[in-house]
C-alpha cells in the first residue's frame, strides 16, 4: 500500500483556548465540512461533548458521487490544548491517521494538520487517487480553511 501525506497550516486570530474548544468537539466537524459531503454524526453525542483518548464516534459521509459511507473514528492520542490524533477504524480508506496540532502565536493560534492516508484496492486505488481522491482531500481542507476564516476571521 502506498501512503500519502499532506500538511496543512493555518493561523487564526483567536486564542488557543478558543481554537481548542471548537476543534475538540466532534460535532463541530460538520460545520467545517463541505455541504455536498452530507456529513452527519451518527453517534449520540451531547453538544458539550469533548474528545478524549479512546473516544470512538461514527458518522455518515458522502465524499464522492453522493454515495453514503459509514465512518468510525477513534481519538487515539490527545494532549489538552496541544494536539489530538484521530484514526479511521472503518471507512473508505485503508489507512487514515490525522494529527491536529495547536500552538499559540502572537495574535492568535497556529493550527497544523498532518494527514497520512492510504487507499484500498492497490493499483486501482492509486489510479483513483491520481484522478480524483487526492484533489478531493485537498478540496476538503481548502473548504475547511475558508470556513474557519469565515467563522473566526482571517489572520
Amino acid at each position: 500500500m502506498k501512503s500519502h501525506q499532506i500538511i496543512f497550516k493555518q493561523n487564526l486570530p483567536i486564542s488557543l483556548d478558543q481554537a481548542w474548544d471548537f476543534f475538540s468537539s466532534p460535532l463541530n466537524l460538520a460545520k467545517i465540512t463541505p455541504d455536498d459531503m452530507e456529513f452527519i454524526v451518527t453517534s449520540s453525542l451531547q453538544p458539550d461533548t469533548k474528545m478524549y483518548p479512546g473516544m470512538i464516534f461514527t458518522y455518515k459521509v458522502s465524499p464522492l458521487f453522493g454515495i453514503k459511507l459509514n465512518w468510525m473514528t477513534e481519538i487515539t492520542q490527545m494532549e489538552e490544548g496541544k494536539y489530538f490524533i484521530d484514526e479511521q477504524r472503518f471507512g473508505p480508506f485503508k489507512f487514515w491517521h490525522h494529527q491536529h496540532h495547536f500552538k499559540a502565536i502572537a495574535g492568535g493560534v497556529e493550527m497544523t494538520d498532518i494527514l497520512t492516508y492510504g487507499l484500498p484496492m492497490g493499483i486501482l486505488g492509486e489510479m483513483a487517487h491520481a484522478i480524483m481522491v487526492g484533489n478531493k482531500v485537498k478540496e476538503i481542507f481548502t473548504f475547511r480553511e475558508n470556513k474557519t476564516n469565515e467563522l473566526f476571521g482571517k489572520f
